[in-house]
């Protein structure tokens, strides 16, 4: 009796067991921000799209493939060449996500790795195309106009593979070796040509003011000639008069000066 009653308790544990196999297996959870798409084992990718929350299938007849369907970066980076032949180094950061309608499309033609296959192949494309009309000097200061060219077309483009860009940004542009070496020479011969204008405008400015001073001696030289040939010596006599008007007041102001009368001796009487 009791050897039945434990056949019976295995029995309705392994049924258990099974049944708990099969309703788990009958349950998937979609988290906050995924979708879910359906492969049927007999009819194949199914065109509905699974939302968020826990759900039911077939098991083993259907399986289902989750999409993260969030906002996410990818950096591509891109070696071109400009309108003047120029390498260029590019990294374009793009923030992208599927169209949730569109995914049974992108899991039958594209596969779960679609970000791998479509972004990296349709931004070379892109930037080669635009970059290539160009120059070097362009690239670097109208380079917002590149990177909303290249916003737009690759937008474009993208949305025929079922995908969304929320934003698209140069985020990276360098040349090559040759060309930085260039511009470096450049810059140094601009400011060797800045410190040679310097130095023959200061020359310049100096040679007028050399200029300006001798005209003024000069002037001045013959103003006191014409006064010489106009007032004789008398303009001689006025100088001198200032001359020693000014040492008797300097004089004056010392200590050390005694003034003695005119025609009287100062010695004393000493006794002979």
């Amino acid at each position: 009796m009791a050897t039945k009653v434990f056949e019976s308790i295995d029995k309705f544990g392994l049924a258990l067991a099974v049944a708990g196999g099969v309703v788990n297996s009958a349950l998937y959870n979609v988290d906050a921000g995924h979708r879910a798409v359906i492969f049927d084992w007999f009819r194949g990718v199914q065109d509905i799209v699974v939302g968020e929350g826990t759900h039911f299938l077939i098991p083993w007849v259907q399986k289902s493939i989750i999409f993260d369907c969030h906002s996410r970066p990818r950096n591509v980076p891109v070696i071109t060449g400009s309108k003047d032949l120029q390498n260029v180094n590019i990294i374009l950061r793009i923030l992208f996500q599927p169209v949730n309608s569109q995914l049974p499309g992108i899991f039958t033609s594209i596969g779960e790795d679609y970000d791998e296959r479509v972004l990296p192949s349709i931004t070379t494309e892109i930037l080669k195309s635009v970059v290539a009309h160009f120059d070097a000097g362009e690239l670097i200061t109208q380079r917002e106009l590149v990177s909303r060219q290249v916003s737009d077309d690759l937008i474009e483009q993208a949305a025929t593979f079922g995908l969304i860009l929320d934003d698209v940004s140069l985020t990276h542009l360098t040349f090559g070796k040759e060309f930085t070496k260039a511009v470096e020479a450049k810059l140094v011969a601009q400011q060797e040509a800045e410190r040679a204008r310097f130095v023959v405008e200061k020359a310049e400015q100096q040679k007028k003011e050399a200029i300006i001073s001798a005209e003024g001696f000069s002037k001045a030289a013959e103003l006191i000639a014409n006064s010489l040939a106009t007032g004789g010596d008398g303009l001689i006599e006025l100088r001198k008069l200032e001359a020693a008007e000014d040492m008797a007041y300097q004089l004056s102001r010392s200590r050390n000066i005694t003034y003695l009368p005119a025609g009287q001796s100062v010695l004393l009487q000493l006794p002979q």
